[in-house]
C-alpha cells in the first residue's frame, strides 16, 4: 500500500455529510472494510457518527461497534487534507448500497 502524505495543517479543510444505511444486512464487516479502505486512501481524519457516539472510520472494529442497522442515519465528518474527497468517496458507498442490493 503506498505511503500516505501527512496532513498539512495550513491547508486543513473540514466536509460533513448524513448517510442513511440503505443496504439490507446494514454496516457489517464487508461495507465496513470498504469504509475502511476507502478512508485510508486519504490523509485527512475521518470519523463516523451515530447520534452522540463517535468512530475513526479508519478501523473496523471501531465501524462494527456502530451496529448500524439498515435505515440507520448516519454522519461523516472529515478534517484535513483531502476532506471533501473523502467524504464523497465515503458518501458514495452508503448512497450504494456498498453494491449489495
Amino acid at each position: 500500500m503506498p505511503e500516505v502524505p501527512p496532513c498539512d495543517e495550513s491547508d486543513a479543510e473540514a466536509a460533513e455529510v448524513e448517510v442513511d444505511v440503505v443496504n439490507s444486512h446494514g454496516l457489517h464487516a464487508r461495507p465496513a472494510h470498504q469504509v475502511v479502505v476507502a478512508a485510508n486512501q486519504f490523509a485527512c481524519s475521518v470519523a463516523v457518527f451515530k447520534d452522540d457516539f463517535e468512530v475513526d472510520a479508519k478501523s473496523i472494529m471501531s465501524l462494527m461497534m456502530l451496529a448500524a442497522e439498515k435505515g440507520t442515519r448516519l454522519r461523516i465528518r472529515a478534517e484535513g487534507q483531502g476532506a471533501a474527497d473523502a467524504v464523497a468517496a465515503i458518501s458514495e458507498l452508503f448512497r450504494s448500497g456498498f453494491g449489495e442490493d
